[in-house]
């Protein structure tokens, strides 16, 4: 089959650095389905494996999480979904992923895809909204209010595929006031659009632009990234009591600031359920299913901003440049081999 991968770690800018392959077609057993991979985006993770991750026993490393497809064969042990669905999910980062033409992903953590949008417009969401609703709805708890805080949510990088999909998931779910960063005319504009109440500009100082607002200390923040840069800032802006998030990785995380307003601070993951196959495993599965509904009531609304066109060495190779360049606004998605 048809599959996009690499052999050796590297940048982007060298010619071997993501290459079109042909391997064996997967074959699944237990909870795996076998899904014909219809579309995928493109993930920060994409460009952070392909950077450091080294292949094992001589396979290559084949890259991509989300996906839309048809599932075309499943294992033993399969109870949740039959060949004929269509489905979507974020897939598992231990695992072979899914630019692939055929994907084998564990039924747990899988939904069915929403029937409004296209398999490009489905393929942008399902990593970045575990990712949001993990982090908003069980780490922040943002629905539990902070004793004395604003009830509101400041969502630092608010045009960024988590930030895009937070903001309407909040909008979706909560009466919470969103306060959402960026720093260009055409983010400012994408993030009004998605739902923010309130757009600051993160290039300048955050606390005096919050406190301009004249709602008070926010309750939660959530930072998708340059956590290292906003740090001593959120700890001046949050709510005592308050609660923080982060996803990116930060060389370093100096959290000292947090102590006399007794921060709590939360690292979301979205594949921890996975990869320690953790009880409530399933609980992506009915988060996706969930997100779905909301996606096909008209409550939220896709971000995937381009189409780069088939999956192929070259095409990803166009949308990790991207990625890496910080300058992406949602979701960038290909479709078909």
């Amino acid at each position: 089959m048809k599959a996009v991968g690499y052999r050796d770690p590297g940048p982007i800018d060298r010619g071997d650095a993501l290459l079109d392959l042909d391997i064996a077609r997967p074959v699944p057993a237990g909870r795996d389905l076998l899904v014909r991979v219809r579309a995928v985006s493109v993930n920060p993770v994409d460009t952070k494996v392909r950077r450091s991750r080294a292949p094992q026993g001589g396979d290559p490393v084949i890259l991509g999480w989300d996906a839309v497809g048809e599932v075309v064969e499943v294992g033993d042990d399969v109870e949740t979904h039959k060949i004929g669905d269509t489905v979507w999910y974020a897939g598992a980062i231990d695992r072979p992923g899914t630019n692939a033409e055929f994907h084998l992903v564990d039924e747990r953590i899988v939904g069915r895809k929403p029937a409004s949008v296209s398999d490009g417009a489905a393929a942008a969401l399902p990593l970045t909204s575990l990712t949001a609703h993990e982090m908003l709805f069980e780490r922040l708890r943002v629905t539990d209010p902070v004793p004395g805080a604003a009830p509101a949510v400041l969502i630092i990088g608010g045009a960024g595929g988590v930030g895009s999909i937070a903001i309407q998931l909040l909008r979706a779910k909560t009466d919470l006031t969103v306060i959402a960063t960026a720093s260009r005319k055409e983010t400012m504009s994408w993030v009004r659009e998605l739902g923010a109440h309130h757009v600051i500009d993160h290039s300048r100082p955050l606390p005096d632009q919050v406190d301009a607002l004249g709602l008070g200390q926010p309750g939660s923040v959530f930072s998708t990234t340059h956590t290292g840069s906003y740090i001593g800032q959120v700890a001046e802006l949050i709510a005592p009591q308050g609660r923080f998030g982060l996803i990116d990785d930060p060389e370093t995380l100096d959290v000292s600031a947090f102590k006399t307003k007794a921060v709590s601070i939360h690292w979301e993951m979205m594949f921890t359920r996975s990869l320690f196959q953790t009880p409530d495993m399933g609980r992506q599965g009915t988060i996706l299913n969930e997100v779905a509904g909301l996606l096909d009531a008209g409550k939220i609304r896709s971000t995937a901003t381009e189409s780069l066109g088939v999956i192929n060495a070259a095409n990803l190779r166009q949308a990790h440049e991207t990625l890496e360049s910080g300058t992406a606004r949602g979701k960038l998605v290909l479709e078909g081999f």
